[in-house]
């Protein structure tokens, strides 16, 4: 072969398509994918921080790192029903936070990414916090995954439980080894694995309080327990990559690092307005990483706006598999990864709280229509939690002003107008308790001259 034929041939591999090049390869990809919990915008060094997470800043260095992806929620439940699914989790049976004496869960209805996977040939593996519904017919080995290692929910509730399969094996647990354990059982996976493609979902409970980090690392960030609890993090995440490449599957596995949703308490959501709880940035911004090489190319900043929700869409084009029946809500950002596209056409993408639309997001426009009455994780007023229509919807370019300081609505009146028209066209696509939500907020009174008005919000 000529040697201009072959450079021809070797380019034109190079950028072809993700999917036609897994379809090439002897096996298809194996998946990880690690979800921290409460982990802020700005908590990574690649992300501004000064904690130190040399591994994912490495991770990011060699793959893709995204400036503007999105958490379908800001707390913890709804958030993680989408990162399965691909489907808000209005939809799928988890609309808030889940405890433990809660009697439901992800709906039977709904297709996980590790159901996706599995007759595909896949072994599939849940370890960490679940958070999806207790009861068995909803823990993961219900939902697609060969064995389930974890809390199934947040580890600040009782009774705090360690679970193996669906039994209990540990309680209280002990918080400070957790991160340690949950790493050596991933690594463990990883090695029993390597003859098979395989899907790890490796959801971390740090950093959600309460915090505690194992003897190693007490001390080592020298930015409080927060800083160390970060740090062992990092530190697990180097781990799985060492698996991977000790088992010669580097080349074979896309890893994806993602949080659930903003900070709580403590850490950072950079210069982002709000937290966790808050359909501002700050609640549903999140570091995300993305690793494969040979497939992904290092070094890349992506700018383009992409969601947790679609995960699920882009993994099932990538193995060429057939989408599930439930009509999804996110889009395959396969090329937006491989960097052939600086950007996918989406649909609008929603804000919710609970049953309640508050935002809605077009390209780089974001339009709050409804806000709270009280900000999130504060005492509430004596009569309660209400949704307020805002008297005047606030419009902000979020590729310019991600801090939200300069509403746009003013001179930008057709904008406003046209994302208002599709979510009036959107809303009956929508769950009946989300129809019933909106209409109380927009016949709700919150002018104060109003009879039985509610005060203006406080902001």
């Amino acid at each position: 072969m000529k040697r201009r034929n072959f450079i021809k041939k070797s380019t034109a591999a190079a950028f072809a398509p993700l999917s036609t090049r897994l379809k090439a390869s002897s096996r298809p990809p194996n998946i990880v994918h690690i979800v921290a919990d409460d982990l802020g915008y700005g908590d990574l060094g690649c992300y501004g921080s000064r904690i130190r997470t040399p591994n994912l800043n490495q991770m990011a260095r060699e793959g893709v790192r995204f400036r503007q992806f999105y958490s379908a929620n800001a707390v913890c439940s709804p958030s993680r029903a989408p990162i399965l699914t691909g489907r808000y989790g209005v939809r799928t049976g988890v609309h808030t936070v889940l405890f433990p004496n809660d009697l439901h869960g992800l709906a039977e209805t709904e297709t996980t990414i590790a159901q996706l996977l599995k007759p595909a040939g896949y072994k599939t593996a849940c370890i960490g916090k679940w958070h999806l519904g207790r009861p068995n017919q909803y823990l993961p080995t219900s939902k697609g995954f060969d064995s389930y290692y974890g809390i199934p929910y947040s580890n600040d509730m009782a009774p705090s439980v360690l679970m193996r399969y669906i039994g209990v094996i540990e309680s209280p647990v002990e918080l400070a080894s957790l991160t340690r354990r949950y790493t050596e059982e991933a690594v463990k996976f990883i090695n029993q694995s390597k003859e098979s493609p395989f899907f790890l979902y490796l959801p971390y409970n740090a950093p959600h309080i309460p915090l505690d980090v194992s003897p190693d690392f007490v001390g080592k960030s020298n930015m409080g327990l927060y800083g160390d609890v970060v740090q062992e993090l990092d530190w697990g995440v180097r781990e799985v990559l060492n698996a991977l490449k000790a088992n010669e599957l580097d080349q074979d596995t896309l890893v994806i690092f993602t949080s659930d949703n903003g900070p709580w308490f403590q850490g950072s959501a950079g210069r982002l307005r709000g937290r966790k709880g808050d359909t501002f940035e700050g609640g549903m911004r999140e570091p995300f990483i993305a690793r494969f090489p040979g497939r992904i190319p290092s070094g890349q900043v992506v700018n383009s706006f992409a969601t947790t929700l679609d995960l699920l869409p882009t993994i099932a084009n990538m193995v060429q598999l057939p989408l599930p029946a439930n009509p999804l809500d996110g889009v395959d950002i396969g090329r937006v990864l491989t960097s052939e596209l600086s950007s996918v056409p989406r649909p609008l993408f929603l804000y919710f709280n609970a049953w309640d639309l508050q935002c809605s997001r077009m390209g780089r426009w974001k339009l709050h229509m409804a806000r709270a009455n009280t900000p999130a994780y504060t005492p509430e007023p004596k009569v309660g939690y209400l949704n307020l229509r805002l008297l005047n919807p606030e419009l902000y370019d979020i590729d310019a002003d991600p801090e939200e300081a300069e509403d746009t609505a003013a001179q930008n009146p057709a904008i406003v107008a046209d994302i208002m028209s599709q979510v009036s066209r959107l809303l009956p696509s929508l769950p009946s308790q989300v129809q019933t939500a909106w209409h109380s907020t927009q016949t709700r009174p919150v002018n104060p001259n109003e009879p039985g008005a509610w005060p203006t919000p406080i902001l």
